[in-house]
C-alpha cells in the first residue's frame, strides 16, 4: 500500500496537479489531504473542485480551511479588529470566492485527525498540526516530551503533521515524527512541490523454532518528495485573477511563492514587536531591514 500525505496547498493549482501526477507515478493508491487545501493563493476554488472531484481522497481540517468559515461566520474566535482590517483583504478575497461557488463550508465536515492501520506496523496519526490543535507545529525542532506526550496519549508509533511548510523526517525515542512540507508555498528556499510519500512494507518471513514461519513486524517507508512545476502560471494568476489587487497580504504570499521563503509570519511577528501598521510602508521597511543580504 502506497499513501500519499499532501497539505498546505494554499489555492495553488499547479503545484497540486504536479503533486498529484508524481504520485499516481509512484503508485500510491490513496491521497489523505493534510490540512489547508485553500487560502492564500489565486486558485482555492479549483483546488478543492479538483479534489473533491477524485474518489480516492481524504481530509484533515487545517486552520486556513477553518480560518475562512470563521471569517464567514464572523465568529469571535477571531479578534473583532481583523473584520475591518484592510491587511486581511486576501483572506476575505478568498473566502468570498469559495462562498460564490458553494465550497466554503465543505471543510465543516472535515475531522482534525485521521488514522492509518495495517497489521503488524505502527499506527499513524495525521494531523494538520498536532492533534490538539492545528496550529501547533510538529517536527524535528519539536521538544522530545511533547511528542512521547501525544504518541502516548493517542497510542501512535508514527505522528504525521504539515502547517509549518518544511519537510522534517525524526525519530524520538522510537517514535517516528514526519511533517510532509507544503505543496503550494514551500519555505525552505526550495520551491519545488513538497509532499510525504508513505509505503506499508510487510515484514520479512524468518524461521522459528521447530522449523516453523514467523513473520517479523514490517515499517512504513517514508519518502519525502519534491516535484518541480512551473511556477509563472500561479504567479501570474495573482494579478489576473484580482487576488493581488486585494491588498498587502496578497502581495506578501506571492513573494512566499516567488522566494520559497516565509515572510508572512516573521513580518506579522516584526510589526507586532514594533508596534506598527501593516501596511506598504511597514512591509518595506521590514524587507530593507529583516531580507537585505548579509
Amino acid at each position: 500500500m502506497k499513501v500519499a500525505v499532501i497539505a498546505d496547498i494554499h489555492g495553488n493549482a499547479d503545484a497540486l496537479r504536479a503533486v498529484l501526477d508524481d504520485a499516481r507515478r509512484q503508485g500510491a493508491g490513496r491521497v489523505i489531504v493534510n490540512g489547508d487545501v485553500v487560502n492564500r493563493g489565486p486558485d482555492s476554488v479549483e483546488v478543492m473542485q479538483l479534489l473533491l472531484e477524485r474518489g480516492d481522497v481524504s481530509f484533515t481540517l487545517g486552520n486556513h480551511d477553518d480560518l475562512l468559515m470563521l471569517w464567514k461566520a464572523r465568529s469571535e474566535v477571531l479578534p473583532a479588529r481583523w473584520y475591518t482590517d484592510p491587511f486581511w483583504g486576501a483572506t476575505v478575497w478568498s473566502m468570498e470566492q469559495l462562498d460564490r461557488a458553494g465550497l466554503l463550508g465543505i471543510p465543516a465536515g472535515w475531522p482534525m485527525t485521521l488514522r492509518l492501520c495495517e497489521a503488524g506496523l505502527p499506527d499513524v496519526l495525521l494531523a494538520h498540526g498536532t492533534p490538539d490543535h492545528y496550529r501547533e507545529s510538529l517536527s524535528d525542532r519539536t521538544r522530545p516530551g511533547r511528542v512521547a506526550e501525544i504518541a502516548q496519549q493517542y497510542g501512535a508509533g508514527v505522528l504525521v503533521a504539515s502547517h509549518i511548510h518544511r519537510q522534517a523526517d525524526a525519530n524520538f525515542s522510537g517514535v517516528r515524527v514526519l511533517n510532509t512540507g507544503a505543496v503550494g508555498s514551500p519555505a525552505d528556499g526550495d520551491p519545488r512541490a513538497q509532499y510525504l510519500l508513505l509505503s506499508a512494507e510487510a515484514g520479512a518471513a524468518r524461521q522459528g523454532q521447530a522449523g516453523q514461519g514467523q513473520a517479523s513486524h514490517g515499517q512504513w517507508h517514508a519518502e519525502l518528495r519534491k516535484v518541480p512545476y512551473d511556477r509563472s502560471g500561479v504567479l501570474r494568476r495573482f494579478e489576473t485573477s484580482g487576488l493581488l489587487g486585494s491588498g498587502l497580504s496578497a502581495e506578501i504570499f506571492r513573494d512566499e511563492i516567488e522566494t520559497a521563503r516565509s515572510l508572512y509570519t516573521p513580518y506579522w511577528l516584526w510589526t507586532e514587536q514594533g508596534d506598527l501598521p501593516r501596511d506598504e510602508s511597514s512591509w518595506q521597511q521590514f524587507r530593507r531591514e529583516q531580507l537585505a543580504p548579509a
